[in-house]
């Protein structure tokens, strides 16, 4: 079916005008318009969730409990462990002002380190595949008992899971506004081609071909879609850039956007939403016809 060549007669059996013109167009531009953000939230929070994954993937924690002149000592100790640890790049104990910014945002920056009992950090560097983990513990049982070693994984897992399940909810959002639309596109089909009932009975009659009347239809909704989704993402695209970026805390509530190769994803909605009106609007059409008497 040749939906690029016009045929005036059968385009006079669906009105050019009308609420089935303005309907089929605002629901794919709604539509087009909401599956811009349903990709830019699953991409972007799937990014960031990645990004902090393989950030904790090449670090590690050693926190030493002991104070005073015993924590100094054990700090030490560790340090020159670490430094003959195969798959360790780099091991560096942090400073009181990197602990008061990391414990800043729980409780202000004014925290008075020096009259609490603050465990001493020591941040480690992978390099290669890594370090045994299980053998770096017991060499610390061994030569510093107050250290205890966290390698990240507990928070590396639930990253992954949640980076795949954002991802799956924005395809899973899609999914349903596609469906949405090819709804509401089949609604209005059917309702043009009931108010156009007597005329396609006279033109059956007059010996017109069931396929010819229907692909006026779908021809006509078709394009109304990929004209009004296409709308719908330009309109998303354009809101999309005037969010304003935030990079730090605030990046995963305003670092909405696309990035790259994401910005085409976008264009694939026109072409998938005129594929569904195309099938919800020919099976209307030729389910309306085998009806007629």
């Amino acid at each position: 079916m040749d939906l690029t060549r016009p045929d005036p007669g059968a385009e006079r059996l669906v009105p050019p005008t009308g609420t089935g013109v303005w309907l089929t167009v605002f629901a794919a531009g709604s539509m087009g318009f909401l599956s811009v953000f349903a990709l830019s939230l699953s991409l972007s929070a799937g990014h960031l969730a990645d990004r902090w994954a393989d950030a904790l993937a090449r670090t590690s924690t050693i926190r030493i409990d002991a104070t005073g002149e015993d924590g100094r000592q054990q700090t030490d100790a560790v340090l020159r462990l670490l430094e003959t640890t195969p798959g360790i790049a780099s091991a560096r104990a942090m400073s009181d002002e990197e602990e008061r910014a990391l414990l800043a945002p729980w409780f202000g920056n004014d925290l008075p380190l020096d009259t609490l009992p603050i465990p001493q950090l020591v941040e480690v560097t992978e390099e290669g595949n890594g370090y045994d983990s299980e053998g770096l513990r017991q060499r610390l049982a061994a030569e510093a008992p107050g250290a205890v070693l966290d390698d990240h994984a507990r928070w590396r897992q639930p990253l992954a899971a949640a980076a795949l399940r954002l991802r799956l909810l924005g395809w899973a959002a899609l999914t349903l506004i596609l469906g949405t639309t090819g709804v509401i596109i089949t609604l209005a089909a059917n309702a043009s081609l009931a108010s156009n009932a007597q005329v396609l009975r006279v033109l059956r009659q007059i010996g017109a071909q069931d396929g010819y009347i229907a692909r006026a239809f779908v021809r006509r909704f078709t394009l109304r879609t990929l004209f009004g989704s296409t709308a719908g993402i330009a309109t998303g695209l354009v809101v999309l850039l005037l969010i304003p970026s935030q990079t730090g805390s605030g990046e995963f509530l305003t670092g909405l956007g696309l990035s790259g190769g994401d910005w085409l994803l976008p264009w694939l909605v026109p072409v998938i939403a005129a594929a569904v009106a195309f099938t919800a609007t020919r099976v209307a059409a030729f389910r309306t016809l085998n009806g007629l008497p």
